[in-house]
């Protein structure tokens, strides 16, 4: 980090242990993402309110390149934030997972919609039901009628441009379309 750790106490009184799992936590946070710049940690107690009880609320403010990350964990009403270790383990839950997707951005991780392949009709055995596509790839595909969207199987003709789901599991034939669409 490029500032030291900040730990603030609001009417709560300041705490050793308290401060020493809030440093464990925040190293923790730093091997898995490297580029934090600043944390500052706030803990308080929330105040008596209508079946709330008297919960911990930690908050966190971490600065990383691009972003302030808040977290601000108090909306639950739950017995367990009346324990300090409980909001604490929420507090620093919510930050990995938020620097997690940050992480995950800057890498260009943000998962894409993948376009299933596409591929034209090289063989068709219409009697028996049937027939094989060739992937943009060069890959062969068998595909079944019962493969094939929309009951257009009778429309199909050698050359029809395809869109094709493959399964998991290969035909005797080879690999084999859980789903055919027509394209043409």
């Amino acid at each position: 980090m490029d500032k030291p750790l900040e730990i603030r106490f609001h009417d709560v009184p300041h705490s050793d242990f308290i401060e020493a799992r809030i440093r464990e936590k925040v190293d923790e946070l730093e091997k898995y993402f490297d580029h934090i710049s600043s944390v500052r940690v706030v803990v308080d107690k929330e105040s008596k309110r209508h079946n709330k009880g008297n919960a911990y609320r930690i908050r966190l403010f971490i600065h990383v390149p691009g972003k302030e990350i808040v977290v601000n964990h108090n909306q639950r009403a739950d017995p367990a934030r009346e324990d300090f270790r409980f909001a604490l383990r929420e507090a620093f839950d919510a930050a990995y997972r938020e620097l997690k997707e940050h992480k995950e951005k800057i890498r260009g991780e943000v998962k894409q919609h993948v376009e299933p392949p596409q591929g034209r009709v090289i063989k068709l055995f219409k009697d028996q039901g049937y027939g094989f596509i060739e992937l943009t790839d060069g890959q062969e595909i068998y595909f079944h009628r019962n493969a094939v969207v929309n009951g257009d199987f009778d429309r199909l003709e050698v050359g029809a441009r395809v869109r094709v789901h493959v399964a998991e599991n290969e035909s005797p034939f080879g690999p084999q379309a859980s789903t055919v669409h027509l394209l043409d």
